[in-house]
């Protein structure tokens, strides 16, 4: 690891922004680096600036993918090597013109029932019905289920905050039906781990990449 890639996962850190957050924003820097193929300490703002515009009209990233790019490499540019160039002040993601696809609920239970294994699609089903995220659904303990109030605690979420989601009866007794399937006293989706250790035992939840792949694999898209 260089020092340059070294100080600027110390301001990371020092942000306190997550790991996913973090790998993203080197990411996008990385990828600087290598498309001028040299370091990014190198780079010239003119050389920045023509960097946008290939992101832009050639590569025509998308609205998401254009942000991180340049809030990781703004971020390099003004905290790791304190460059405060007014290219930042101009350059902007376009805006999304596209409609979200929602799913019929009959959509969503024919994907859902195409999940071989029960805890994958009790996870799923359970990300689904309460509006989480993948690994906020993860890493739900048993300690997070209020079935007096019908209410899931929802520990470090986006932005490392907390929150309280409305749990449905049908969700509820789904979650109550598969924990009887493994006794964890801590998670409710307890990793099955290499070795295959009794699920009861597990101490690491499952993680978000199992989970993705209960789907059809797609292809997928790191200085």
């Amino acid at each position: 690891m260089t020092e340059l890639r070294k100080r600027m996962i110390e301001c990371l850190q020092l942000r306190g922004l997550s790991e996913r957050t973090q790998e993203a924003y080197l990411r996008a820097v990385r990828q600087l680096s290598e498309h001028y193929h040299k370091s990014p300490a190198l780079i010239t703002e003119d050389e920045l600036r023509q960097y946008f515009l290939y992101l832009k009209n050639v590569k025509h990233h998308s609205r998401p993918t254009m942000t991180i790019a340049i809030c990781g490499i703004k971020f390099f540019f003004e905290r790791t090597l304190e460059k405060h160039w007014t290219t930042f002040n101009l350059v902007r993601p376009a805006p999304e013109k596209k409609l979200p696809v929602i799913l019929s609920l009959a959509e969503v239970r024919q994907i859902l029932g195409r999940v071989r294994l029960p805890r994958y699609r009790v996870c799923l089903s359970t990300i689904y019905s309460c509006g989480l995220r993948l690994q906020e659904g993860t890493n739900l303990r048993v300690a997070d289920i209020d079935s007096a109030r019908m209410m899931i605690h929802v520990r470090h979420g986006k932005g490392a905050k907390d929150r309280y989601v409305p749990l449905p009866e049908r969700t509820l007794q789904l979650l109550r039906q598969y924990w009887q399937q493994h006794r964890n006293p801590v998670l409710l989706f307890p990793a099955l781990g290499r070795d295959h250790i009794d699920l009861a035992q597990a101490t690491e939840p499952m993680s978000r990449c199992s989970v993705q792949d209960a789907f059809p694999r797609r292809p997928q898209r790191e200085w």
